[in-house]
């Protein structure tokens, strides 16, 4: 199946379609709303699910966005692809993201968006509590992604991994002295916006017209600039998951760019060898860079063909237990 980046233009990731053309087109119901979460913030939260007179959902796909993205520009186009391969996919727009209350890219604590995250996707699953459910996650979604099967290690049938942050790059990371300066910096003066790098968009998307895609989005945060207080808890959260990857269970399916700047190809390969997994698979794709979606079309298929094929085994064979008169 190809994956909907083919209709999407450098203006718009529906192309010259409206959104509601769009949907339409790939025959997907789409529906938004807002959430309060335990903060009472008010979050973004979306669905999409394949339309139709009878349609036949197979599964549940929970999507967790990455720092410098949002649910309704790019990775919306995967979800929709999901959603016509037969998924019920549901996403949010992370605290200080897209159209979610919060500071803006400013993530002192990963805990609470965590616990958002749990909320908005259980409340989901309650809703589709027979259909087998999976865990994706692009980049800092993919960390959270990892941190949410550790606190729910029953709950979900695999997880996918996209460019996971599970590691910084050393080409990405603060210079020297600054990565030993952060825990100061962040006590003194926690929102200060730290300029690491280039714009991370020039590292992660390897097509020019994509990038211009992607700087198009109305919510996008601030070029490559990450608060202080920011920054330290993404180097903490990646060394937690590095001591504590050990622990996770469930199916697991890791795809990452062998030509990752921002988040680190080997931390990919730590994690694939440490979880206990039994049924755990990692791809590294030689060259790519840290988004996917952000490659030529033809390996934008690839990927999101692997991503499909390695779903729909697992679900294939939850089907299949399911229908044993034995289980």
């Amino acid at each position: 199946m190809a994956h909907p980046i083919h209709q999407a233009n450098e203006n718009s990731p529906f192309g010259e379609l409206t959104r509601e053309e769009f949907y339409k087109k790939h025959q997907v119901l789409h529906q938004e709303r807002f959430m309060l979460n335990k903060q009472n913030m008010k979050l973004f939260t979306q669905s999409w699910q394949p339309a139709g007179s009878s349609p036949r959902i197979r599964g549940m796909v929970a999507m967790v966005h990455g720092y410098m993205d949002e649910s309704s520009w790019l990775i919306q186009l995967t979800a929709v692809g999901l959603a016509k391969a037969g998924f019920y996919v549901c996403a949010l727009d992370l605290q200080g993201h897209g159209y979610s209350d919060g500071s803006r890219g400013h993530i002192p604590k990963i805990e609470p968006v965590v616990e958002d995250c749990i909320q908005f996707f259980d409340s989901a699953r309650a809703g589709h509590p027979k259909l087998p459910a999976f865990l994706f996650g692009e980049s800092l979604g993919g960390a959270i992604s990892i941190l949410i099967s550790l606190k729910q290690s029953k709950e979900w049938s695999g997880l996918i991994l996209s460019a996971a942050m599970c590691g910084v790059s050393k080409k990405f990371k603060p210079v020297w002295p600054l990565e030993e300066l952060l825990p100061m910096a962040a006590f003194v003066a926690p929102t200060w916006k730290i300029a690491i790098t280039d714009d991370p968009v020039k590292k992660s998307y390897k097509e020019k017209w994509k990038r211009k895609l992607v700087m198009k989005s109305p919510n996008r945060p601030s070029n490559g600039k990450v608060t202080a207080a920011t920054a330290l808890e993404f180097l903490r959260v990646c060394g937690y998951i590095q001591k504590n990857c050990h622990r996770l269970e469930l199916p697991l399916l890791i795809v990452h760019g062998g030509g990752d700047k921002i988040c680190d190809p080997e931390s990919a390969r730590l994690v694939h060898e440490s979880v206990a997994s039994k049924d755990k698979t990692l791809k590294i794709f030689r060259d790519m860079w840290h988004q996917f979606i952000g490659e030529p079309n033809e390996s934008v298929d690839l990927v999101f063909g692997e991503i499909l094929s390695w779903i729909g085994d697992r679900v294939s064979k939850f089907e299949t237990n399911c229908n044993d008169p034995e289980n």
